[in-house]
């Protein structure tokens, strides 16, 4: 185990808004490692944020910080905690900040919506990251340079990214095991109840046919297909064609399972997915239009307010990642 002189030290930077899920499971995770019978402690840390003062989770809850935004040492190891209204809650203080002290060499990672702010100081050009699912079509379209894995947590480098929540205890669970071996990351485990951890690949989210409870190999094919082509979307011919049934063949299925026609479900994926960018983005109504594969502006319009009732141009963006700043 580690003498005091070499503990690894972390600074959490809150931001308003921020998952207190994912930060509590991150912190806990490196508190229990300094209980460890074994040795002496292993990790300090402080909790900054940008003025010094306490900051609110997005459940209301305040955390009182170690203090503002400073100049750090190193060897300390920068994590940004965010969560809903990133981009409102980010400011150009905290962006020259991350840019002035990464350039130190310092490793940097974020929790959940944390990539986006990451990625807003250009920490993260041409590298793989993740993010919450919910914020992952916002930030591919926002960012296109930067390589949005469908992943719990990723590590490219000295930068590391989770999707937070629980997420966040399995990137700390492997950078324990990194720094002081599998016996103590498996105690640390053993603590936090937590029986069997996760590897950076393991998606965040169950595979769309099982979260529809579609039982059919060849439907849950067809769901999956649909999924992976929003933009330029396949006609049912071409679908089937691809999981080796008859359009009759395939069209059965999917009134037998899901009790819809697969022109209909592909329309509502496409629909969701418009909703997540106008919630989240800055992208014109167009552009969306054209990121989830409509051909016309009006079809789109009239498909969005049959389904949401509303139209599209008066969603409320109030969940926008969009940083407002300026540079």
């Amino acid at each position: 185990m580690p003498e005091p002189s070499s503990t690894r030290a972390y600074a959490f930077v809150l931001i308003p808004g921020y998952s207190q899920l994912g930060f509590a499971c991150a912190l806990e995770a490196l508190s229990l490692a300094n209980r460890y019978p074994a040795g002496g402690p292993c990790y300090r840390w402080r909790l900054l944020s940008e003025t010094g003062e306490p900051v609110a989770a997005y459940n209301g809850v305040k955390i009182g910080v170690d203090g503002a935004l400073t100049e750090l040492d190193r060897h300390e190891t920068i994590v940004i905690c965010a969560g809903e209204d990133v981009g409102n809650a980010t400011s150009k203080r905290l962006i020259h900040w991350l840019r002035r002290e990464t350039r130190r060499g310092m490793d940097y990672g974020a929790l959940s919506s944390g990539t986006y702010v990451l990625a807003l100081a250009g920490l993260l050009s041409g590298k793989r990251v993740t993010t919450h699912w919910e914020y992952r079509a916002a930030l591919t379209e926002s960012l296109p340079d930067v390589i949005v894995e469908d992943a719990i947590f990723s590590v490219d480098g000295s930068t590391f990214t989770t999707a937070g929540g629980a997420a966040s205890m399995d990137m700390m669970l492997q950078r324990i095991q990194a720094d002081h071996g599998v016996e103590l990351a498996t105690w640390v485990a053993d603590q936090m109840v937590y029986t069997d951890p996760r590897l950076p690949n393991h998606t965040q989210r169950a595979a769309l046919h099982t979260r529809s409870q579609v039982r059919n190999g060849k439907l849950a094919m067809a769901l999956q297909v649909m999924e992976n082509n929003i933009e330029d979307p396949l006609t049912p011919e071409e679908i089937a064609t691809i999981v080796e049934l008859s359009t009759r063949q395939l069209e059965r299925l999917f009134s037998k399972y899901i009790n819809v026609s697969p022109k209909r479900y592909y329309l509502k994926l496409r629909l969701e997915k418009a909703r997540d960018l106008l919630r989240q983005t800055d992208l014109s109504v167009t552009d969306v239009c054209v990121a989830c594969g409509f051909k016309s502006l009006s079809h789109f319009s009239k498909s969005y307010r049959t389904a949401y009732g509303i139209s599209p141009g008066l969603e409320d963006g109030s969940a926008k990642l969009v940083w407002r700043g300026g540079l």
